[in-house]
Formats: structure tokens, sequence, C-alpha cells
């Protein structure tokens, strides 16, 4: 058994070497874009209501790009303006072969329920993108979204720094699994669904063009070769 002056010492070994954990964590994972996106199986509602389990971005790779957003939780109040939001532009991002996928820490049967609910009463119903159920947290913790950290305290006791739920980050994947666009809001401040269409776009126009998007570009608008001669010629009419 170990005593309490041996035990305080553990613990605050274990505490510094949680703490080197996070930082070196923080560090890898401050942004993802250029990465590969991470992987996972989950239980999701797809459809509107019906629940599937082993639901993967992975479906997706070869085929289309992705677009994944968090949400920080079920029968709140931004979010369903949000989750709206993306099913009434869902078939513009259709049309250019992006699959809209939506996640939080909340329960499958949670989803479930909230799908349930009209619209006119705080609910989603209506909503047929998959809606991921990240109950481990570990999806939310591996794109770098979550608001808060466990940890132990000096008696030993599991303790959180925040509510372990996901700030409203958004990541636009394309076919390849890489993450070409990433935006993490805080939790009062809703996501513009034009602005992701237009960050859609404009991937896809340099992935067939070779040429690159300026400031405020939309779908139509003047592009850029990317070279001193480009960048001169554009600036020159711009």
């Amino acid at each position: 058994m170990v005593n309490k002056p041996n035990r305080k010492c553990f613990l605050e070994m274990l505490n510094f070497e949680a703490q080197i954990s996070k930082q070196l964590n923080n560090i890898k994972m401050s942004t993802l874009v250029g990465k590969k996106a991470p992987s996972f199986k989950a239980s999701a509602v797809v459809n509107g209501g019906e629940i599937v389990n082993d639901f993967s971005l992975d479906q997706y790779l070869g085929k289309n790009h992705v677009l994944f957003f968090f949400y920080p939780k079920d029968f709140t109040f931004v979010c369903p303006s949000e989750l709206h939001a993306f099913q009434a532009a869902l078939g513009e991002f259709e049309s250019r072969g992006v699959k809209v996928v939506a996640c939080s820490t909340d329960t499958e049967e949670s989803h479930w329920g909230w799908l349930q609910m009209p619209k006119n009463k705080g609910g989603i119903q209506g909503v047929t993108y998959p809606i991921v159920a990240d109950t481990t947290k570990t999806i939310t913790e591996a794109y770098g979204c979550m608001a808060g950290e466990y940890e132990y305290d000096m008696d030993g006791n599991l303790t959180a720094s925040g509510p372990m739920i996901a700030y409203r980050g958004l990541y636009l994947i394309n076919k390849e699994g890489v993450v070409m666009h990433q935006l993490v809001n805080f939790f009062p401040l809703g996501r513009n669904v034009d602005e992701a269409l237009r960050m859609v776009d404009a991937l896809q126009y340099f992935e067939e063009n070779g040429e690159v998007c300026p400031a405020n570009w939309h779908k139509g608008d003047a592009a850029m070769k990317p070279s001193f001669e480009g960048v001169a010629n554009y600036l020159a009419s711009h």
C-alpha cells in the first residue's frame, strides 16, 4: 500500500506526465489541415431516424468530398439552427458530390429523439444526413475540438476542466481523406453555411483547374495562376 507522502508524489508525477502529454497533443492537433482525417467507427442516425452501427467516413474515400461538422449538444439553441441550415443547403452540397455528416457527444438515442421533434418545437425533424454519436468522446478529441480535458487531482479523483462537449468544429475533407479546410467556433457562434459552400467550390475549382482562389472568391469569379506573373495579372485587374 502506498503511504500518503509517496502517494502524493506519485500523483504529482502522473499529473506532470499528463500535462506534458496534453501539451504535445495540443501541438500536434492544433490543426488537421493537410493531414489525414482521423478514422473512426461509431453509431449514427441516418435518413432521419434509422440507427446504424459502425458508421465511418471511410465509406466515402475515393468517391466523395465530406463536410464533417461537430455541434455541442442535442436539444439546445444555436445547434438546431445550424442543423436545419445544412439540411436546407443539402441539395447544393450533394450536387457538388459532397457528403454532409454531423456529430456530437450525445447518444444515438438522443439524436433519434431530437429528430422526432418538429422544427417549430425546437427539434430537428426533417434532417436526413447522418448524425454520429460520439458517446466515448474519442472522435471529438481526435479532431481537436473538445471543450475541456480530463485530469486527476491530488486525491486521485478524476476531474474535468470543461464541459467535455464539442466546440463547433467543421472539416472539409477531400476524396483522399485529407482535411483541406478547418473551422472551430466557440459555443455561441453559429456557422455560415454559404461560407462552407464557398470553401467547397474553391477546393473543387483548384482541384479541377490548378488555379488558386484569392480573397472573397466565389464560383464564377476569376482565379489566379500560382506564379508571380499570375498574381501580378490578377491584382492589376482587381
